[in-house]
């Protein structure tokens, strides 16, 4: 099976341009192709998970990735699936962010001696003449046609300004850069991005010929990976300073059965005989494969000690309920009581469980909040001294998250 036929039966393609030309590019080895990523964050998260191991995989099998960062168009809003303009970065915020991706990205791509490269679009996008930008390439676009692209459609009621309505031209310019630049012959990208990377191709067909070597590709479920990347308290990140390893660990043990499978085949490098195998588990035999998906994806994201720790607290956690060694902690001082005691809402802060005492207070009245194994009822509880007797306090959110509060 070739890495193209492989990526189908993972059910990462949707749809395609050229798809003779693409296969034999990428079974080839010779496809020369670039993703984008947003820098809108100083970390990636689960959202980028499939675009990451899809690099990976091409990778290995001798083709050339770029990591492109958005800092040009990052300067401007993106409609694509969004229902409202995105926040404006500072150069220096992008800068640092796209230092923090590369970083990240080392961890499934190989950046030496060539392999693979991260360019950031801000490199030609700000430096472009306005005038020049209209003759050369306003002039390839129909409005029409971008009017009826379904990322523009979304937020037409609410109204479309003209700075976002040059997105697509600038990321059809993008394509048209690397494919001059570097020889980048083919673009990945979701269902959101697909009247975007069209507009790539016809754009370097227009300017230098039909025969321009431009392929595009779609890639499956990208509406969903970026679902992956958020959860009631917010993203769950690659960084382990935003989301430890637990957590990560845990994220993807607890995902849906309908899931897991389809996880494992687009996510994990595991091969498809033994997924399959896997598949044929039922009802509570899946947790099996599930804890093989959250221990694989820990492993590539933050090592295998750390998937090690995460696991071994996560078994100890849900079989015996005693080993805390490994669980997510936070630290408390003498400071941080008031009174000799510190109320819950502020505790569930403090250790980050809750993004605001709002949403600690409808956790607690809806039953979700332990401390010690006693359920919280009063949403102005406190946790006295006398209760870190031991030295920590284990908070549980929910039914599956576990938190230790330490109380130096």
């Amino acid at each position: 099976m070739g890495v193209y036929e492989e990526l189908v039966a993972r059910g990462l393609i949707a749809q395609v341009t050229d798809e003779k030309e693409i296969r034999e590019l990428v079974n080839s080895g010779k496809a020369v192709f670039y993703i984008g990523f947003d820098p809108t964050a100083d970390s990636l998260h689960v959202g980028h998970f499939m675009a990451l191991c899809l690099m990976k995989r091409l990778q290995l099998a001798g083709n050339k990735p770029i990591a492109l960062v958005g800092g040009g168009t990052g300067m401007i809003g993106d409609p694509s699936g969004r229902t409202d303009m995105r926040k404006m970065l500072t150069k220096e915020d992008i800068e640092h962010n796209c230092e923090c991706f590369k970083k990240q990205m080392s961890r499934f791509i190989d950046f030496s001696e060539g392999k693979a490269l991260m360019v950031n679009n801000a490199d030609w996008l700000l430096n472009l003449n306005y005038v020049e930008l209209l003759r050369e390439v306003g002039a390839c676009f129909s409005v029409n046609n971008m009017l009826r692209a379904e990322c523009y459609k979304q937020r037409m009621e609410k109204g479309l300004s003209f700075l976002e309505f040059n997105y697509m031209i600038m990321q059809s310019y993008d394509f048209y850069a690397l494919y001059q630049k570097y020889g980048c012959n083919m673009q990945f990208g979701g269902d959101d991005q697909w009247s975007n990377m069209l507009g790539g191709t016809e754009l370097i067909r227009r300017k230098l010929g039909k025969d321009a070597y431009a392929m595009t590709i779609n890639l499956l479920l990208n509406s969903e990976g970026k679902k992956m990347g958020k959860t009631q308290s917010g993203a769950v990140w690659l960084d382990a300073e935003k989301t430890s390893p637990y957590d990560f660990y845990q994220y993807w043990r607890n995902v849906g059965d309908t899931d897991v499978i389809k996880c494992l085949k687009m996510l994990t490098f595991l091969p498809l005989e033994e997924i399959d195998e896997l598949s044929k588990l039922q009802g509570s035999e899946l947790n099996k494969a599930k804890e093989i998906l959250a221990y694989e994806l820990t492993e590539l994201v933050h090592g295998k000690e750390e998937a090690d720790k995460a696991q071994e607290a996560a078994r100890a956690l849900f079989g015996k309920g005693q080993n805390t060694d490994n669980m997510p902690s936070t630290e408390l001082t003498s400071g941080d009581l008031d009174d000799g005691s510190v109320g819950v809402l502020d505790l569930l802060l403090k250790c980050g469980l809750v993004p605001s005492k709002k949403e600690g207070r409808r956790l607690i009245e809806q039953g979700g909040i332990s401390v010690d194994d006693k359920k919280i009822a009063d949403v102005y509880a406190k946790v006295g001294a006398a209760d870190f007797e031991k030295g920590y306090v284990v908070i549980k959110k929910g039914k599956k998250v576990y938190h230790k509060a330490v109380l130096k």
